[in-house]
Order: structure tokens, then C-alpha cells, then sequence
């Protein structure tokens, strides 16, 4: 089980409505509008997909690592390792 479950539904809310902000941003793209504008949305859709992410991190961290964390051995060190690629790439990102 993951440990977003049960929050599934607004997560799967929250993505639509960043699919709706790209799909607005070809509509913009399509339409010629003015590049300032399209950046402005470029970056609330960057925004949203981070805060999204960093939301899902937390989730991760509070469920899968700490049970891994609990139960211990390798699995825990996996989790973690996991957990911190991940952190890496969103840093890099």
C-alpha cells in the first residue's frame, strides 16, 4: 500500500488541475499571446507541480520511511536512500 491512499482523491484532484494549467498554456502558445504571460503561467504550473511534490515527500517520509524506519534493517536503509535521491533531485530541479 502507499502511503498517500488516503489521500488519493485531492492528489488526483490537485494533478488535474495542473493538467489544466499545461493544457491552458498550449491553448496561450496557440493563440500568440504575449511571452511575458505565458511565463507567468509557466511559473505557477512549476509551482504548483512543487508543491505538489513537496506534499508527496512529506507523505512518503511520514508513512514508507518510518514504518521502514521501525522495522529496521534493510529495508529502512533503502527507504531512506530512496527518500534522499529523491529530496536530491528536487533540490535540482
Amino acid at each position: 500500500m502507499t502511503g498517500y491512499g488516503s489521500e488519493r482523491e485531492a492528489y488526483l484532484k490537485r494533478l488535474r488541475r495542473i493538467e489544466g494549467q499545461i493544457r491552458g498554456l498550449q491553448r496561450m502558445v496557440e493563440q500568440d499571446k504575449y511571452c511575458i504571460d505565458i511565463l507567468t503561467q509557466v511559473s505557477a504550473a512549476t509551482k504548483a507541480l512543487q508543491s505538489f511534490s513537496l506534499e508527496l515527500l512529506d507523505e512518503h517520509l511520514a508513512t514508507c520511511v518510518v514504518e521502514a524506519a521501525a522495522a529496521g534493517g534493510e529495508e529502512a536503509d533503502l527507504k531512506v536512500r530512496e527518500a534522499s535521491d529523491a529530496i536530491a533531485r528536487l533540490v535540482r530541479s
